[in-house]
């Protein structure tokens, strides 16, 4: 393991994310709130530990590093920004324990959303701002945007895109990673300026407008407000936020291939087609759900389920209204969404509908196989086989899923916590989403929950932003041998 390679890395990294608490910063400074000292502090901190990694671990000219290398750096990556996330927070007394800050960085870093505040509007301007911009930073990645900006780093690139990328089989748009890792981040801030214009149209604040904009093309979900959206009260400014958490949930290839004028990309793609018709079923199913028990019109029922099945599916976590009161079936739905998510390549967490579709036509394969036994089929997705390879990886990615949420959950109940909120918890962390139901609803928070289960919780995160196989990978003895 070339240890000198990977601290090497991190600590532009750690430098970059020093240099990136100037924006935060500056908000506290035209705020004129308490936050500028202890970001002034944090940047300090941040900026020195990274330049110590720089100076102390010089690699030797043209070494490159390999996939298990990629992994590693990948994991501790994640995990030094949310050590660095969370100074500001902890600097500054917002929160009243180094386990609390952390939980709210990694929830920020890894576009959860789920949050520790219990008063989100007491909290200085210059806090939040930087809570926001953490969602933005870790919502294409932290790393793939290192690799665009910081080309001195001068390791390759390939293996950290292959261990960062959401999604069973990554694109590659140019020949060149930091073409690639340059084009999607334009993609993504052409999205990120054109929202901020259409809320600032809608009466929101500017501030208000940047933060909420981050939270969004990052399906993130942290609010300015302590009701989240639902504090707007504009069916405007739900339209505009349902329209882009839809654009940051489809493969952000397929954006590029848009604006490149390939006008049918969205439905040529078997898994945007999926993801569409998904969210278009489940919004219409929850619509005629909530439409006379809950509300009297059938206009808001349609606005508020949609919000809802949209946010929670694509995990952005933004709430409009409390969906603990909703039927069963509508509250099944959303705790199902939780675990689909949205599509690969895309900023939003969850299992990703590429692999719950392939896993439905494996499926479909094996009966059809039991009914033809001689029969010769294969799993295919718009007419190309898929390998054995990639199906091996989904139906393993799905089972340590499933087996990581129930000990994870079982864990949680273990130290008290109710069933339903226990599950709940472990599914919205895992799949970076936001609100659970129970003692973690929409309308509550995370702050009450015990110290060991907000560790078990941010683990869950990581292991939700990094698509498992990157951290679990690190626990298996094999790895570390030569």
């Amino acid at each position: 393991m070339n240890w000198k390679v990977i601290l090497h890395f991190n600590g532009y990294l750690l430098i970059f994310l020093g240099v990136s608490l100037i924006f935060p910063l500056a908000a506290g400074l035209y705020y004129h709130d308490d936050s500028f000292r202890p970001l002034l502090y944090a940047m300090a901190t941040v900026i020195a530990s990274g330049a110590g990694l720089v100076v102390f671990n010089r690699p030797r000219s043209g070494e490159a590093i390999n996939r298990r290398e990629g992994m590693v750096a990948v994991a501790l990556g994640w995990t030094a920004a949310g050590v660095a996330g969370a100074l500001p927070f902890y600097f500054g007394g917002v929160l009243p324990s180094f386990t609390d800050a952390l939980f709210e960085s990694v929830s920020g870093f890894t576009t959860t959303g789920a949050s520790v505040l219990t008063n989100i509007e007491g909290v200085s301007k210059g806090y939040l701002f930087w809570r926001s911009f953490i969602h933005w930073l870790g919502g294409m990645g932290i790393i793939v945007l290192s690799l665009a900006i910081l080309p001195l780093i001068g390791v390759g690139g390939m293996e950290l895109y292959k261990a960062e990328v959401p999604g069973p089989m990554p694109d590659k748009l140019q020949p060149r990673i930091k073409e690639t890792a340059k084009t999607l981040w334009k993609v993504y801030i052409v999205f990120t300026l054109c929202q901020i214009f259409l809320l600032k149209a809608g009466g929101m604040s500017l501030f208000d407008c940047l933060c909420h904009t981050f939270a969004t093309m990052a399906t993130g979900g942290f609010s300015t407000r302590n009701l989240s959206i639902g504090s707007f009260n504009s069916a405007y400014i739900d339209g505009v936020i349902i329209l882009f958490m839809m654009l940051a949930g489809i493969n952000f290839t397929l954006h590029y291939r848009m604006l490149k004028g390939e006008g049918l990309a969205f439905w040529k793609d078997a898994e945007c087609r999926f993801f569409l018709v998904l969210v278009a079923a489940m919004t219409l199913i929850v619509t005629w759900n909530i439409y006379g028990p809950v509300y009297a019109t059938i206009g808001i029922a349609l606005r508020h389920g949609a919000f809802q099945v949209v946010s929670i599916i694509t995990t952005t976590g933004f709430a409009t209204a409390d969906f603990e009161v909703w039927p069963g079936l509508s509250q099944l739905i959303l705790f199902l969404c939780m675990f689909i998510g949205a599509s690969a390549g895309s900023t939003t967490g969850a299992i990703k509908c590429i692999r719950v579709l392939l896993c439905l036509k494996y499926c479909y394969r094996e009966l059809f196989s039991l009914i033809h036994p001689k029969a010769v089929s294969y799993v295919k997705i718009v007419d190309k086989t898929v390998p054995d390879d990639i199906m091996r990886s989904v139906m393993g990615f799905l089972s340590l899923y499933m087996l990581i949420f129930i000990v994870c959950s079982l864990l949680l109940g273990a130290m008290g916590i109710d069933a339903v909120t226990s599950a709940t918890a472990v599914a919205t962390t895992l799949g970076n989403v936001g609100p659970g139901f129970g003692t973690v609803g929409p309308l509550d928070n995370f702050f009450h929950l015990p110290a060991a289960g907000k560790w078990v919780l941010t683990w869950c995160m990581l292991l939700g932003r990094l698509e498992i196989y990157t951290l679990i990978i690190l626990l298996v003895p094999e790895f570390w041998r030569k």
